[in-house]
Parts: C-alpha cells; sequence; structure tokens
C-alpha cells in the first residue's frame, strides 16, 4: 500500500471538486468603478488589478478586508538530524514561543498593518521521519496535519496570509520542488538558515538520498507530499484549499509555503487561482518555482526568513490597494473633469 492511501486521496479529489470559481460579475463592477476614478487608467498599475482580485474571490462587488489573518504553522522534520540546518531543531519550539510573545519580525509587521496572528504548533515533540531512511508522514499523519490546516481557518476571516516555521523544513521543500519538476537537487537547495559551503553539500545529497529511495512513488503528488514533505506542509495545503471553499483570497508566503502551493497545483491547475504571491525570495529558485505556478510576485525585497514575514509585508499593499478603490472619489464627485472624448 503507497502511503498517500484512501481516505486522504478521497477526500482531498472531493474537495478539489468542490473549488468555486471567481465571479465575473464582481470583477466587471470592479472595473467599472475603477474607470471613473480620479486617475488615469491604468495609473495604479497592480493595486487596480488587486481590487478585482478580492471582488473575483470574495464574490462581492464591495470587497472589503476587515479581519485578515496571517496564520503560521510550525513543525519538526526528522530530516534536521542529518544536519541540514544551521540551527538545532530546539529552536522550531523556541521560535513559536518567540511568536507567541510578540517578540519576532512577523509580530512587528502585523502590528504595521493591523492583521490578526495566528499560530498553529503541529506535534512538535513528534518530528516527522528523516525521509532518507522512511517515509516523512504516514497517509494518517498527513491528512491529520491537512485538517489542523483546514480548522485553523478563524470564522470571518476574509483575507488569509499563510506561513511556517520548521528548522529543516527548506530541505523537504527543495526535495518537493525535485521531485515535482525535475533537476538535480542543487538546482533547488538554498542555504536556508545559513549554511556553509560545506553544510549545502552535505544537503544537496540528503535531498537526494530521499529522492533516490521514494523515486517509484514520485510521479504521485500525495505520495510527494507524504513521503517528503512535513506537517506545516500538509496543513499549510489544507488552509489554501479551505479558504478557497470559503472564498476567502490567500497571500502566499515564500519557498516553503510555495511547496505546499505546488502540491496542489500538481493535482489540479487550478487549485491557486484565488492566490497571489506575496513575495519572491531568493531562497532555492523560488523565482523559477513561482513561474511554473505562474505567479507574478508582488514584492522582491530579498527576503527569507519565512514566517509569513512576505506574505503579511504584501497584505500592507493589498490593504491600500483596496482603500484606493474604496475611498478615491469619482470625477463626478470630485468635480473633476474626465477624459476628453
Amino acid at each position: 500500500m503507497t502511503e498517500a492511501s484512501s481516505p486522504f486521496r478521497k477526500d482531498l479529489h472531493r474537495l478539489l471538486a468542490l473549488m468555486p470559481g471567481p465571479n465575473q460579475e464582481a470583477v466587471d463592477a470592479v472595473i467599472c468603478r475603477d474607470a471613473q476614478l480620479t486617475k488615469p487608467p491604468g495609473s495604479l498599475g497592480r493595486l487596480e488589478e488587486i481590487a478585482a482580485w478580492l471582488a473575483a474571490w470574495q464574490r462581492d462587488t464591495a470587497p472589503a478586508i476587515q479581519s485578515p489573518l496571517v496564520c503560521v504553522f510550525a513543525a519538526n522534520h526528522g530530516v534536521a538530524q542529518q544536519g541540514v540546518s544551521a540551527f538545532p531543531a530546539d529552536v522550531t519550539r523556541q521560535m513559536a514561543a518567540n511568536f507567541h510573545n510578540g517578540g519576532a519580525a512577523i509580530n512587528q509587521i502585523c502590528k504595521s498593518f493591523d492583521l490578526r496572528l495566528k499560530v498553529v504548533e503541529l506535534s512538535l515533540d513528534h518530528p516527522t521521519q528523516d525521509f532518507t531512511i522512511a517515509s516523512a508522514m504516514s497517509s494518517e499523519e498527513c491528512l491529520a496535519a491537512f485538517t489542523a490546516g483546514r480548522e485553523a481557518l478563524d470564522h470571518g476571516t476574509d483575507l488569509l496570509c499563510l506561513g511556517e516555521m520548521g528548522i529543516g523544513n527548506t530541505t523537504s521543500a527543495a526535495a518537493i520542488y525535485a521531485a515535482l519538476y525535475g533537476n538535480d537537487a542543487g538546482f533547488w537547495t538554498g542555504r536556508g538558515t545559513g549554511l556553509d559551503d560545506a553544510g549545502l553539500l552535505r544537503k544537496q545529497k540528503i535531498i537526494e538520498m530521499g529522492l533516490t529511495l521514494h523515486r517509484v512513488y514520485l510521479s504521485d503528488p500525495l505520495e510527494v507530499l507524504c513521503r517528503l514533505g512535513g506537517r506545516e506542509i500538509a496543513a499549510i495545503a489544507g488552509a489554501i484549499l479551505e479558504a478557497r471553499l470559503r472564498r476567502i483570497p490567500v497571500v502566499l508566503d515564500g519557498y516553503i509555503v510555495t511547496a505546499a502551493a505546488a502540491i496542489l497545483h500538481a493535482l489540479d491547475p487550478l487549485a491557486l487561482d484565488h492566490c497571489i504571491a506575496g513575495h519572491v525570495s531568493p531562497e532555492g529558485a523560488h523565482r523559477e518555482v513561482l513561474i511554473r505556478l505562474g505567479k507574478r510576485p508582488l514584492l522582491d525585497f530579498g527576503m527569507r526568513l519565512g514566517e509569513a514575514s512576505g506574505a503579511a509585508m504584501a497584505a500592507g499593499n493589498i490593504k491600500a490597494a483596496l482603500a484606493c478603490y474604496q475611498g478615491m472619489a469619482t470625477f463626478a464627485e470630485a468635480g473633476v473633469a474626465g477624459k476628453n472624448g
């Protein structure tokens, strides 16, 4: 029996079949109002696109951001024992505590843009298996994490920013990308928390070992998730899909969050239509992944911290885009002459 066996597979494909599409009437209404605002057409660039995107997925001609949520999932990886990170696995729990205590970068960004922060710890005392010797998760473990991600969304959330924390998770993400897209491990692998050259080579070797061990299963995206992923990656996939079912627009963070998105995209190319890439990270080949997913990042600040920092920064821009759409006067309201015929 394969790891991604029956209940998980059936549940996931059932949910994918239920995904709603965008609301074109809401988009048309936004475009119509935007054309009347006191500015030249297209002069706000992607800010104009963002307002239409929000309307499409909230399915509302008057999109709103009243209860945005930043959700950070934390988990531990068995592969971390192979020395693939510059920091020990204990840092995952310590950083989760730092999030709760308000001392991390994401706390300050959330305060700056009035975003709610939720931290979900996923069995921190029970790391996944080391994927060089076994499947990282059983089907049951993967389904449990996926379900935890679905259940993490608070009632009333109208914009979701996703992030993660987990020592060793850039190794897992790189392995997922190599399994989904090919190329050797070195193409996808970055320095993570700051590996030196020797550490980077070791990390690449560990990924190659995992790919070799599980190679006969890696044509199946669900097997890729179970065998090479982590609980936080499975949870993020669950949160992305649940957001779609609830018509909540999603802002993706960086390298690890995008690995969860890539699994869903491999299962159904339409599964990420409600998502926007908050930023592009210099970690690994994140830019290449975004190209494959058809996502143009909002920001390029050279950020590679994780913990939803890039997604939350992008949320500030999304809120500004909506404020412009909602608050700007039309030419008629302002008494300003419109464009000559």
